[in-house]
């Protein structure tokens, strides 16, 4: 049985435009795009989870919103249950610490993109809401 990890991403939302950023290439699934966010630590929430992962990731503070959905995909390493929300960027910009892109996109140009297979759910809705 393949282990299941729970994990969040952050949809920031600015002039009708979604943040995107793009894995290192040093990472498990290097060069794909996805929603910056992360493993949930024992004993936290989703929320509580997203707002310290978007503080280590890209150095900024996020206002968790609206959930958009949960995505459950199956990876070689494991299972991952992917729940997104609609965030706000505090007063901070992103910074680039563990991503090596990110990229504010119209959701027209969203598809344009090649998301880690979890994401694409999210940016189906996305696509359909916004485009």
């Amino acid at each position: 049985m393949t282990k299941s990890i729970s994990v969040t991403g952050a949809v920031f939302i600015r002039d009708n435009k979604i943040l995107a950023a793009q894995r290192g290439a040093d990472k498990s699934l290097g060069g794909y795009w996805e929603f910056p966010g992360g493993k949930i630590e024992p004993g936290e929430t989703a929320k509580e989870s997203l707002e310290r992962e978007i503080r280590e990731e890209l150095q900024c503070t996020a206002i968790v919103g609206e959930f958009l959905t949960t995505t459950d995909y199956e990876y070689p390493f494991g299972t991952i249950s992917l729940s997104t929300f609609l965030c706000e960027l505090g007063d901070e910009e992103p910074s680039l610490t563990e991503h090596q892109d990110i990229r504010w996109v119209a959701p027209e140009e969203l598809k344009s993109l090649e998301w880690a297979p979890a994401d694409i759910p999210a940016v189906d809705l996305l696509v359909e809401r916004l485009g």
